[in-house]
């Protein structure tokens, strides 16, 4: 169970590394624009907003990655920590954004899914 959590956690930190390059660094760009949704205007107002949100994920998937290396080293106290707080603050995101903006289930799904398997598993994984 350890292991496929590990896996979950690492796909939710490539995930989160991937919306940090939309956000952070291809905010205006056609494709992104057209992933979130936005006009070429709301993409240019809200270019800082969105950059410096992208890397808030960013750091997410820093953390959980920081977590899989030190379970990796053997240092499960510190991984398993690291983790639930990369996971958790992930799932928790999901979460805000399902409630605050229902129509976007989807990404709310997207975005939540990954780190809310991975912390089942790894609850699993731990406890035993």
């Amino acid at each position: 169970m350890i292991t496929a959590g590990l896996v979950f956690a690492g796909l939710a930190a490539l995930l989160h590394v991937y919306i940090f390059v939309m956000e952070s660094l291809t905010w205006t760009s056609p494709r992104t624009r057209a992933t979130f949704g936005t006009t070429a205007e709301e993409a240019e107002t809200t270019k800082l907003l969105a950059f410096n949100q992208g890397f808030y994920n960013l750091f997410l998937a820093v953390l959980t990655g920081l977590g899989i290396a030190s379970i990796v080293l053997r240092h499960n106290a510190v991984g398993a920590t690291l983790i639930f707080a990369g996971v958790g603050s992930m799932a928790a995101a999901a979460v805000v954004l399902l409630l605050s903006a229902p129509e976007k289930a989807r990404a709310a799904a997207t975005q939540g899914a990954f780190p809310a398997i991975a912390i089942v598993l790894l609850l699993l994984g731990l406890t035993r």
